[in-house]
């Protein structure tokens, strides 16, 4: 029913730029906050990124923070994460997932298990 559909990843040499997309049918994206997760080989699943439902709040990794930057527009039922000054180390798989509840804290943003729905990901790697 609900679908979240990832693309825009690829093959990038470490300090080069990507732009990826999710796009969402099946539900008010509206009412949904929005975060992107990745997962690199032989590694726990790891936040990115998150953005409340109206864009107005933001909120990053350490890791991505200052080179990373999440955005949506509600009229697309879209979000997206612009990646600059890649590295190696953030090579991985990228998910984009949707979380209904509000919880009140930044914390929660954090935590992939409080997230309703997921997509099926995108690769990035970045060479050196």
């Amino acid at each position: 029913q609900v679908q979240l559909v990832e693309s825009g990843g690829g093959l990038v040499q470490a300090g080069g730029s990507l732009r990826l997309s999710c796009a969402a049918s099946r539900l008010i994206f509206s009412t949904y906050a929005m975060g992107w997760f990745r997962q690199a080989p032989g590694k726990e699943r790891e936040f990115v990124a998150a953005i409340s439902r109206s864009g107005d709040s933001t909120y990053y990794a350490d890791s991505v923070k200052g080179r990373f930057t999440i955005s949506r527009d509600n009229a697309k039922n879209t979000v997206y994460l612009q990646m600059n000054s890649l590295k190696p180390e953030d090579t991985a798989v990228y998910y984009c997932a949707a979380e209904r509840t509000y919880y009140g804290s930044t914390y929660y943003y954090t935590r992939g298990e409080d997230y309703d729905y997921w997509g099926r990901g995108t690769q990035v790697t970045v060479s050196s």
